[in-house]
Order: structure tokens, then sequence, then C-alpha cells
């Protein structure tokens, strides 16, 4: 439980019709930057029974639930643990994030063995996850000019970068900006207007940021040349058993 937030899902996690293995936090509160007003994203792996699988219907391999509590919006989404996989081994770095999320609100053991298994799927191309993801908010904020999708940018260039270089899953955009040397200095008087407003302009020179988002973009591209991570995934076989067992013993 994470004191910080607040967050009681256990009632929740009892309806669900099928296991939840996980839920973690996501979004600008694992990002180091929520607003007062910020909803909270809640992130996980649900279990489906074998016989939904093997099956002519179609199985629920995602499955999303929406709530309000105190006037703050929550929602939890959560995948089918195959499908979870599936795309942690497609390089996703963003459910990568979700798995190692330190703000935990709900934990088995098949979660932090899944957690111990993440390293071996860490490769050397989870930079272009990073890269294309900072792209696409970079244009959303050159259409609205808004500081969310600019945080976004700066957030994810750097998670790629740190990544490259350090072999470490790290999305706390405060925790990079100290850690990684070609961080823009401005970045925590930014991250300080986010937490106070969670839309708005974000009232900065767009050809300065425009230029140190080319440069992370150059940074990113040397950081994955001279990375020592791996050109695949080396814990295929690993998971593989993980998810025959797992969903076996259930």
């Amino acid at each position: 439980m994470i004191v910080a937030l607040d967050i009681d899902v256990a009632p929740v996690v009892a309806e669900q019709p099928f296991p939840v293995l996980f839920a973690t936090v996501s979004g600008a509160h694992l990002y180091g930057f929520p607003s007062r007003d910020s909803d909270v994203d809640l992130r996980g792996v649900h279990l489906l029974p074998a016989a939904d699988l093997v099956g002519l219907r179609e199985p629920e391999e995602t499955r999303s639930r929406m709530w309000d509590r105190d006037g703050v919006e929550m929602d939890l989404v959560t995948h089918d643990l195959r499908k979870f996989v599936r795309l942690m081994l497609r390089r996703n770095g963003y459910v990568l994030e979700q798995l190692l999320s330190p703000l935990v609100v709900h934990t088995t053991d098949a979660h932090r063995e899944l957690a111990a298994l993440a390293p071996g799927v860490l490769t050397s191309h989870h930079a272009h996850h990073y890269r294309g993801f900072a792209g696409t908010q970079w244009r959303l904020f050159e259409k609205t000019g808004q500081l969310k999708p600019l945080l976004y940018t700066f957030r994810v260039l750097l998670t790629g970068i740190h990544l490259m270089r350090v072999g470490e899953v790290q999305p706390h955009l405060p925790t990079l900006a100290g850690a990684v040397d070609a961080a823009p200095a401005y970045l925590p008087e930014l991250i300080a207007a986010k937490v106070e407003r969670e839309y708005g302009d974000a009232g900065v020179d767009h050809a300065r940021v425009r230029a140190d988002v080319e440069r992370l973009h150059g940074v990113l591209d040397e950081a994955q040349g001279a990375s020592a991570l791996p050109d695949a995934p080396t814990a295929y076989d690993a998971l593989h058993d993980f998810v025959v067992r797992t969903r076996l013993e259930r």
C-alpha cells in the first residue's frame, strides 16, 4: 500500500471475476509530476482460467474499471497474464514501468516472480519505444502548447537514455533530471508548474525546448549505439514456463 495516495483497492480487486496478480500506480504519480486533481491510473494483470483460452469464444484479455473516490477519478486496467507477457517481449517499456512501479497497491508472489524476470526482456531496441512515444507527445505539444505533453516528451526521452546507459527502467522524471547529465536544467521548474495545474499552456520558449528535444533524441541514439543491452530478450523460455505454471496452478 502506498501511504501517500492512501489507495485501498481491496474491494475493487475482490469484485473482479478473475484473480488479480498485481496492481500498481502508473501515470503522473509514477512519473513524479501529479497535479492536485490528477486522475489515479492503476495498471496490472489478471489471470484467466485455462478454459477461456482454449475454447471458441474470445477471451477477455483486457479489463477496465473506473470509479470516483472523493472527487478523484480512478481507473484500473488489467491485461491477462499471457497478453501482458507478450507485450513485455515486444520491447514495450510502458508495461515494464507498470510491472516495476514502486507504487504497489496489490501484489502476489506471482507479481514478484514476474518482476524478477523483467531484466531478461530488456534490449537495446527498447530505445525505439521511447523514441516513438516521445515523437507522439512532442506532436501533441506542438499542437496544443500544453505543459503535460511537453513533460511526457522529456520524461520518455530521459527514461530511454537512462535505460540504454544503465539497464534500469526509471520513469520518475525528478529522479531522471538529476541522474541524466543531458537533462535540461529547467525541468524542475516545469515539474513544479505541472504540480500546480493539470492543464494549461507550458509558457516556454518553443525554440529552446525544440532544440533540447532534438538534442535528447541525439543523446538517445548515441546511448543506444553504445548500450550493453542485448539485441533480443533472453528470458523467453523462462517467461513461457512462468505463464504456463501460473495458469495451471490456479
